[in-house]
């Protein structure tokens, strides 16, 4: 999460959108009052300045927009540039099941995907409900409800897509290679029916949306 009161915008970072990338291309370019949370070197750094602060929720990596009401003044807040990072289900359902099977924090989905094979996590009944209760919009919700984005990134289509983020900064980004799980490109073999159709049910706000299909090309790693 970034909120930049200098640059005027908020950037909501959702799991395995390639988030961090995201970050770490807008570090770049930080100013000095930026609020930032997350595991990149300016966030780390900074994170002691949000310590003791007033939001309505969690502050953390994946803060929602509701969440950080509170942070500064709702009129404020009201006039940031809300923005976010899409990806497709089905290759970030791979993805998130490769970051799991690393991590030994105490969460239970890293129990799940040490234990199950890809198809078996990808069809389980916790994940499948953890990602219906998640779609996009969900996390650019205030407190009231109302999704409040004025721009979702497919990370497919990043240059394309964040034109407006560009225009509203007065520079482009690139976004940079950041945790790279090692796992294969293409998601499309590594999928039996069973797993294929979970995904697409339990996503499928997201995949209408945002226009993903299965067959989609990979994302150039």
């Amino acid at each position: 999460m970034i909120l930049s009161p200098g640059r005027s915008y908020v950037f909501i970072h959702i799991p395995k959108t390639g988030g961090t990338a995201m970050a770490l291309a807008l570090e770049e370019r930080a100013m000095a009052d930026d609020m930032m949370l997350g595991d990149t070197p300016k966030a780390s750094k900074r994170r002691r300045r949000l310590q003791g602060a007033q939001a309505r929720g969690r502050l953390w990596k994946h803060s929602t927009l509701a969440d950080l009401e509170g942070l500064v003044p709702q009129s404020r807040m009201e006039r940031l540039f809300a923005f976010t990072l899409v990806r497709n289900p089905w290759d970030r359902v791979l993805s998130l099941y490769h970051w799991l099977r690393k991590q030994s924090f105490d969460h239970p989905s890293i129990p799940l995907a040490k234990a199950l094979t890809f198809n078996e996590f990808a069809s389980h009944p916790r994940i499948l409900a953890s990602l219906r209760a998640s779609p996009a919009g969900s996390y650019m919700q205030t407190s009231q409800g109302q999704e409040r984005c004025d721009l979702f990134i497919r990370l497919e289509q990043f240059s394309r897509d964040a034109q407006p983020l560009f225009d509203h900064l007065g520079f482009d980004l690139t976004l940079p290679r950041a945790n790279q799980s090692g796992r294969p490109a293409e998601w499309q073999p590594l999928y039996d029916q069973k797993a294929r159709d979970a995904v697409a049910e339990a996503c499928a706000e997201d995949i209408a949306r945002f226009e993903y299909s299965f067959n989609d090309s990979p994302i150039d790693r």
